[in-house]
């Protein structure tokens, strides 16, 4: 949240976790955000705001991810990309495309839902980053889409077609609207997203790639073009790398913003804010004069209380807040709801104990992108040999303190890791005897998302092993997680409770 601005002005980031390829609308007094969740589940957060400042998770679009039996197993890097929110016909729409399989879409009057099923829109390799546009001038519906190479052999070109205005299909063979090979010095043009505004047709796209890339303007007086471009959002002499890839919302009074990400490695992709301004010669004005602003007056919007999505929680009955994501989607009895508070984990059996990357049974929630003392508590229950429990930092590569049962009925505190390259975990310090089977964990985040992890298993914080920088995956950011496992075999093998998730900025 933004407590380091004054009462007139925000500070960027304004959502400083990786909320990655952001996109937001108005509807009334209220301002929508949704964004890529790639392979976690619940997918497609759904985020809400009075003043595009402070924000709060109000729930998630998409409850499992399909095809369902290719999602049983961790896929980090594919399932939603860079899904486009819009409101139209008194439903909301989200469309998004999956790499794998094609463009996707779901629906729903409320924002809370219910929201349908996905429907496959149209199916394809490569086919990414999708957003409609209903003409209310002339009734027609389109949709624009960007490719992803790694999977189509295609890249740099946003594809335009004609769609039916229901939304449930494309209407032509789709026609190369924008070609970033035919523009000099552009590249890695994807991410587009369609609009409509004094007779034009507008594309707002990035180009030149997650770390180092600027913000795309086109415009053209029909659909299929020909486009004209300007750059409008770039670096400069800011710290802000990689200003790109998100969308332009008006408030009520008349005022445009842009809402965009930057990549920060561990942290993921955090969302900026900008000013936004129509020029004389008809073209936007991003940022200051196209350069991002770190700080700025506010909206002009009524005052709103301070507020950011949740991170905290005591498990109230056994249930997770809204801000936590398994790694796959879920099965029946991996977590219990009972009368207590703490969240009650099963120990899952799994072939594969050494490597949590692997794991579906993980739940996860975003690496806080500012300096974090991460705590919890941790009681391990089972009885089985091998069976653990833990926090960690999971990315491609991993960190992680906990408990284990051992062969001799012991308990200990023990902390492993395991490198990017590494197909098996090793311990990062010597185990430490847990005669009560419970435990304080403790994770501080510094700068730079080094990570120095501690316990407290009865005689007070003591830090174990060296400092792990936290990694991201290809396309997504560090997560906080929590798990418990238990090796492979027969039989219930019981659970482990966590209690009191705190997230305390440092």
């Amino acid at each position: 949240m933004n407590t380091k601005a004054g009462p007139d002005t925000y500070t960027n980031p304004v959502l400083n976790a990786d909320w990655s390829d952001p996109d937001v609308i108005r509807v009334g007094d209220d301002f929508y955000l949704t964004a890529s969740s790639f392979g976690r589940v619940p997918g497609l957060p759904l985020l809400h705001s009075r003043d595009l400042v402070n924000w709060t998770l109000v729930g998630h679009a998409l409850q499992r991810l399909e095809p369902e039996a290719e999602f049983r197993v961790p896929r980090h890097d594919c399932g939603v990309w860079a899904p486009s929110l819009r409101h139209h016909a008194d439903r909301f729409w989200i469309f998004w495309g999956d790499p794998d399989q094609g463009i996707y879409q779901v629906n729903a009057p409320e924002i809370r839902g219910p929201w349908t099923r996905p429907h496959l829109v149209k199916a394809g390799k490569g086919l990414i980053d999708p957003c409609p546009l209903w003409d209310e001038e002339t009734g027609e519906a389109y949709l624009v889409h960007a490719w992803a190479k790694s999977r189509s052999g295609i890249k740099n070109r946003l594809t335009g077609h004609r769609m039916h205005p229901d939304g449930t299909e494309l209407l032509d063979a789709g026609k190369v609207i924008v070609d970033g090979d035919r523009i000099p010095g552009w590249f890695t043009l994807e991410g587009p997203k369609l609009y409509r505004h004094d007779g034009w047709f507008w594309i707002l796209a990035p180009a030149g790639g997650v770390e180092t890339g600027w913000q795309g303007a086109f415009r053209s007086r029909g659909f299929f073009g020909p486009y004209e471009e300007r750059i409008v959002l770039e670096q400069r002499d800011t710290d802000v790398n990689g200003p790109h890839q998100g969308g332009w919302v008006r408030t009520g009074a008349g005022e445009d913003w842009f809402v965009h990400f930057q990549q920060r490695g561990a942290y993921g992709r955090v969302v900026h804010l900008q000013p936004m301004r129509w020029a004389a010669d008809g073209w936007p004005v991003v940022g200051a004069d196209g350069a991002p602003v770190a700080v700025h007056r506010r909206p002009a919007l009524p005052p709103q209380p301070l507020a950011a999505p949740a991170t905290d929680d005591d498990f109230p009955g056994g249930r997770y807040g809204r801000q936590w994501q398994w790694t796959a989607n879920p099965r029946d009895g991996w977590s219990t709801q009972h009368s207590a508070d703490g969240l009650r984990l099963t120990c899952v059996r799994t072939d594969d104990p050494h490597d949590l990357r692997t794991l579906p049974h993980i739940l996860t929630q975003r690496l806080p992108g500012t300096p974090a003392a991460v705590e919890v508590g941790l009681r391990l229950h089972s009885e089985q040999p091998g069976a653990r429990a833990g926090l960690t930092v999971l990315g491609d590569a991993y960190g992680w303190i906990g408990l284990q049962r051992e062969s001799d009925g012991s308990v200990h505190l023990v902390h492993r890791f395991a490198e990017t390259v590494a197909e098996r975990e090793r311990d990062a310090a010597h185990p430490v005897p847990a005669p009560d089977g419970a435990a304080r964990l403790r994770i501080d985040i510094a700068a730079g998302a080094r990570c120095r992890f501690h316990y407290d298993t009865g005689d007070g914080w003591t830090p174990s092993g060296p400092v792990f920088a936290a990694t991201p995956w290809r396309w997504v950011g560090a997560l906080l997680g929590l798990f418990a496992l238990a090796p492979a075999g027969q039989g219930h093998v019981g659970a482990a409770t966590f209690t009191h998730f705190t997230v305390t900025n440092s």
